[in-house]
């Protein structure tokens, strides 16, 4: 695997990049910076990062079939077009959890936006725990609770065959496996199929690959890890320069290329000048594989 390359493309010290999805209409990543307040789109054309001030902590961005954007803001599932910059609450969830933001989320095969939320942080990955639940906002604009008892609402994709609903709660240290009903958007059958390893840190953002498996970033590892969910093994890690990767997505015009952001919130001066891409936006080529399309939210 010696033709791996890692660039970082986009070094805007964001403080919380996250949730990447690339945008195949206008050839660009989108992204969020959650503690930065911003959506932020990414050419690779002009290789500069356009973005989009919001009055709160912004955390995932999905495309949507309609056009433009669907985004997690605060406590809010909310639509954001985007020449206009303006933005839309659709949905309001945890009302009686003040203290709660929304975090990751995805839109599965069917159109539905699934996001999960937390408590807000007082520190990097230190908060108030099992405050968080699961959500999915339907095309009919209703949101559904699946559970709750969650600390950190983190990655999420579907398997090739969309029978299958992978998530992760970053402080279980593990990745788990639902059942996947997707005629309904209904989970269930809750199991662990892989364990993060010390030095792998916590698991955050997660992708499938056209092999059906999956990519985790590791949250102060470093990396970004490839499993195998069938048999819960551990296939490809592949380094980055920075320690807090966040989240990764497959993207570019075969969606051959990964993209990995990452956050610079929790580090100190000294710390920054050993890492001073930390926030950057990254893109890895040479793994060999692809990932699968985004799907869009179909309300």
């Amino acid at each position: 695997m010696s033709s791996v390359r890692v660039e970082c493309v986009a070094n805007e010290g964001y403080r919380i990049g996250e949730s990447p999805v690339w945008d195949e209409k206008e050839g660009a990543l989108l992204y969020v910076d959650i503690t930065g307040r911003k959506v932020c789109r990414w050419s690779p054309v002009t290789r500069q990062a356009q973005a989009i001030p919001v009055d709160a902590p912004v955390s995932s961005v999905a495309l949507r079939k309609s056009g433009d954007y669907v985004i997690t803001l605060g406590g809010r599932f909310a639509a954001l077009k985007w020449k206009e910059e303006l933005v839309t609450t659709i949905a309001q969830v945890d009302k009686d959890k003040p203290n709660n933001r929304f975090n990751d989320g995805k839109v599965d095969p069917a159109g539905r936006y699934f996001a999960g939320t937390m408590a807000e942080e007082i520190r990097p990955a230190v908060l108030e725990r099992h405050q968080g639940s699961l959500y999915t906002l339907f095309p009919d604009l209703s949101v559904v609770k699946h559970f709750d008892q969650v600390d950190i609402s983190n990655g999420l994709d579907w398997s090739l065959d969309h029978r299958t609903f992978f998530y992760i709660d970053s402080l279980s240290y593990s990745v788990d496996a639902f059942d996947y009903d997707l005629q309904t958007g209904k989970i269930g059958n809750r199991r662990s199929i892989y364990k993060l390893e010390k030095e792998e840190s916590i698991p955050d953002g997660m992708c499938i690959d056209t092999e059906g498996k999956l990519w985790v970033a590791c949250y102060d590892g470093g990396r970004v890890i490839r499993l195998d969910p069938e048999t819960g093994k551990r296939l490809q890690t592949v380094k980055l320069p920075v320690d807090k990767t966040t989240s990764c997505c497959f993207g570019g015009k075969d969606y051959s290329e990964m993209y990995v952001t990452s956050a610079s919130d929790g580090m100190d001066k000294e710390w920054l000048s050993r890492q001073p891409q930390a926030g950057g936006i990254f893109k890895i080529t040479g793994l060999g594989v692809k990932g699968v399309p985004p799907y869009p939210f179909a309300g």
